[in-house]
């Protein structure tokens, strides 16, 4: 059975798992950023620099800024319980309460790029990102809601691995497990390819930027 055939089949149940996603999702987070910049300062050191590469594997640090908040706190609220794996995200996110990763992830994310509807993707998206992706990550790659992660122009190498953690297990998501299991490495690179392409893209966080303002 082709790509194709695999991912109309799954369509509808996936599209069931999403809408419970979207439904279940949790409040906003309230962070502050002002204080978040303060308590995240240790960030900084591989998420605001450009080139700076996961040892093992060896992958890009993902760009954050223009990133959901929410979607942030997620994360670190996984990496904190260890439904994601990775040492030294676990190691610092143990260290934060509820309030702290909330206001963390607001400094880190800045002022999140808006979703937009009438986006025109560049270049011819890979079969998976129009029968399925879209429902979700809209047509390039921006989360339609929250807790949802926007992925226009994040670092290709950095997509590959967290759909790759996604297939073998090593983070946990009922949405998102069963379809990356049907994906084969082709189909996971050309979808890394296809979001890193797309704007208006993520940034890295700034090293010094301007005072951070209260929101």
């Amino acid at each position: 059975m082709s790509l194709r055939s695999i991912l109309r089949a799954a369509a509808p149940a996936l599209a069931l798992l999403a809408l419970g996603a979207v439904t279940a999702a949790p409040a906003a987070a309230a962070g502050d950023p002002v204080r978040g910049k303060t308590l995240g300062y240790t960030c900084l050191g591989c998420h605001a620099i450009a080139t700076y590469k996961n040892v093992y594997p060896t992958y890009s640090v993902p760009k954050l800024r223009g990133q959901h908040a929410e979607y942030l706190s997620v994360a670190l609220k996984a990496y904190r319980s260890g439904e994601r794996s990775h040492g030294t995200m676990h190691a610092h996110a143990v260290t934060l309460d509820d309030q702290d990763i909330d206001d963390v992830a607001a400094y880190l994310a800045g002022d999140s790029i808006p979703f937009d509807t009438v986006s025109t993707p560049a270049g011819t998206p890979p079969p998976a990102a129009t029968a399925i992706c879209g429902s979700c990550h809209g047509a390039v790659g921006i989360g339609n809601v929250g807790n949802i992660p926007t992925l226009t122009g994040q670092h290709a190498d950095y997509l590959v691995y967290a759909l790759e953690s996604y297939r073998n297990g090593s983070r946990k998501n009922g949405l998102m497990q069963p379809f990356a299991t049907q994906l084969k490495p082709e189909d996971i690179q050309a979808l890394a390819e296809f979001y890193s392409k797309q704007s208006p893209s993520l940034q890295t966080v700034p090293l010094k930027e301007k005072a951070v303002r209260a929101k």
